[in-house]
């Protein structure tokens, strides 16, 4: 699947919502609990996310010319978003990555729902992908 094929399936699984702002972020905890969850040796300082008000923990290792993505955070909210994240960007070529717009967020309407600190924690999120997109591009180029 693409990156916008999973993100259309994002906005049609959260459209059944119908903008319900409780069930929305219910929906997102219930999304970060199925997440599957770090190993212990993965929870350190190198792998978190910085400019996030809550712990992020994201890793990524090349598969091929894939990039496999794993997170988790402390916060049951955060851990959703990251979730989403992991889902989007996981599996996905470094071009892909690098190239990817995301567009769920808004037609979902989670920008109503995570305030100013959460949006800086999940661009900070999304920046962290993207670098190791850039990183195994590198890899893969030999560079």
């Amino acid at each position: 699947m693409t990156i916008q094929d999973i993100q259309e399936e994002i906005v049609k699984e959260f459209s059944l919502l119908d903008g319900d702002q409780e069930m929305t972020l219910y929906y997102l905890m219930e999304l970060g609990q199925k997440l599957p969850a770090l190993p212990e040796a993965a929870r350190k300082e190198e792998n978190e996310v910085k400019g996030c008000q809550s712990k992020v923990w994201l890793t990524a290792t090349a598969e091929g010319n894939k990039m496999i993505l794993s997170a988790d955070s402390n916060t049951a909210i955060t851990k959703g978003l990251v979730s989403l994240l992991v889902r989007v960007f996981s599996g996905q070529a470094p071009d892909d990555v690098l190239a990817a717009e995301l567009t769920f967020v808004k037609r979902i309407g989670l920008d109503r729902f995570i305030g100013t600190q959460r949006s800086n924690g999940f661009a900070a999120m999304v920046k962290q992908i993207k670098f190791y997109a850039l990183a195994f591009k590198a890899q893969l180029a030999g560079i």
